[in-house]
């Protein structure tokens, strides 16, 4: 398929139309594997090649991995991240507040928005990414975690109350509850750098 060029990058009015074109074969190829992917991982998706982009096979030096324990307990001492889903087979960010809940990701939003109309698009979910991290630049530490499960519609009326009551989006009025199924977990510390001995011996 031709791209038209213009100074080096290809135009992302071509790009839509071409996902545009392809997107029911995109979704379905995309959702599908990554169900399957999800129902097999369990806690041993570092070993099966997959780890949420982290690379965690061949951490760089100062990085160590964190397992499933630590880093859903990470994702829960802060209150924002990112949500990354699809919108016509393109990527789309959005960040958000969230809050952990009985080993869910519990986000709330409006429901005309593009994260609910996707989520509610698919059934019995649709697979998505959520990242959160903190980081400390002076000291070069920190961490980042990122979740890669299904998002369902929360419908039960009790679950969305209490969820009203505990969440409270940062932006715009929320009528809508979305719960993260956390399949595949995976996170990495960066810790502090050890002196450097030939700089300390100079």
């Amino acid at each position: 398929m031709h791209m038209p060029i213009v100074n080096g990058l290809v135009r992302l009015s071509a790009l839509g139309a071409a996902a545009a074109t392809n997107k029911h074969w995109w979704h379905y190829t995309s959702r599908n594997l990554a169900h399957r992917t999800i129902e097999k991982s369990g806690d041993s998706m570092p070993e099966r090649g997959y780890d949420g982009g982290l690379n965690l096979a061949q951490p760089a030096k100062g990085g160590q991995p964190l397992d499933r324990a630590e880093a859903m307990r990470l994702l829960a001492s802060i209150d924002y991240g990112r949500l990354v889903f699809t919108i016509n087979a393109l990527p789309a960010i959005r960040p958000v507040n969230h809050l952990v809940d009985d080993g869910r990701v519990i986000i709330r939003t409006r429901l005309t928005t593009a994260i609910s109309t996707v989520v509610r698009s698919a059934r019995p979910g649709v697979v998505v990414g959520y990242e959160a991290d903190s980081f400390d630049p002076r000291s070069r530490t920190g961490w980042s975690v990122v979740v890669t499960g299904q998002a369902l519609t929360v419908t039960d009326p009790e679950q969305v109350s209490r969820y009203e009551r505990l969440l409270h989006p940062w932006v715009n009025h929320a009528d809508t509850v979305v719960a993260i199924e956390p399949g595949i977990v995976s996170g990495f510390r960066i810790i502090a750098a050890e002196p450097n001995a030939a700089g300390n011996n100079g």
